[in-house]
């Protein structure tokens, strides 16, 4: 009788515990990048934060996506897939902006007036998304293309998936491949700081987070 008459508590408590945890992993994957976020408009400096670390998760969470329409898994995940992605998006905004800023602060003492004979006029080359020149390749100057280059493997993997998602060994071979992809999230940022001989501008607080996120969602996937 007394668990009866407990249950008009137990019920919303547990309800409660379990929306907490649901957000908690919906958000729990982009709450550490709010500070690296934050130091980089604050400096506006982004080179210590390598935006190939943005490209594995678009990638993996946009094949993660694709998945779930061949084997449904937890709502959650499906969400914290989608938040994750206007996250990654919008620290390439940033960054892109931040670094293009830069590199007109230093081109500009190069300019000059369309009407001067006596000095050139320099315009940076514009780089598109079909430009796949390792030196150029996610390094463009407009976020407009990595809007075009998100959308287009999009496009692609959608259609990919949409023929294939009968089979059963192309749908966990797409589950395999978003969580090897996802696997490889440090070595962006480690290849970086190698060359920098620095983790200068890399915040501590994502990457240990980062750490705690990716533990929890492997584990919801198994």
């Amino acid at each position: 009788m007394e668990a009866e008459g407990l249950d008009w508590l137990l019920v919303p408590l547990h309800q409660l515990v379990s929306w907490g945890a649901a957000g908690a992993m919906v958000f729990g994957g982009v709450v550490p990048y709010i500070p690296q976020y934050r130091d980089i408009r604050r400096t506006q400096n982004a080179e210590g934060f390598s935006t190939y670390v943005c490209l594995v998760l678009l990638v993996a969470n946009i094949l993660r996506i694709l998945f779930w329409f061949g084997r449904h898994f937890e709502s959650p995940l499906l969400w914290q897939s989608i938040v994750m992605i206007l996250t990654m998006l919008l620290m390439l905004k940033l960054c892109t902006e931040v670094r293009v800023t830069n590199e007109l602060n230093v081109k500009r003492r190069f300019f000059a007036a369309a009407d001067n004979k006596d000095e050139e006029i320099k315009v940076p080359p514009r780089r598109s998304y079909l430009d796949f020149d390792p030196h150029h390749f996610w390094h463009w100057s407009s976020f407009g293309d990595y809007v075009q280059c998100v959308l287009a493997f999009t496009g692609v993997a959608g259609y990919v998936t949409y023929l294939s998602i009968n089979s059963v060994l192309f749908v966990e071979t797409l589950g395999f491949l978003a969580v090897l992809t996802e696997a490889t999230l440090g070595v962006p940022q480690l290849y970086r700081n190698y060359l920098h001989q620095s983790t200068e501008g890399m915040s501590y607080i994502c990457r240990t987070a980062r750490e705690r996120a990716d533990v929890l969602m492997h584990e919801q996937m198994c």
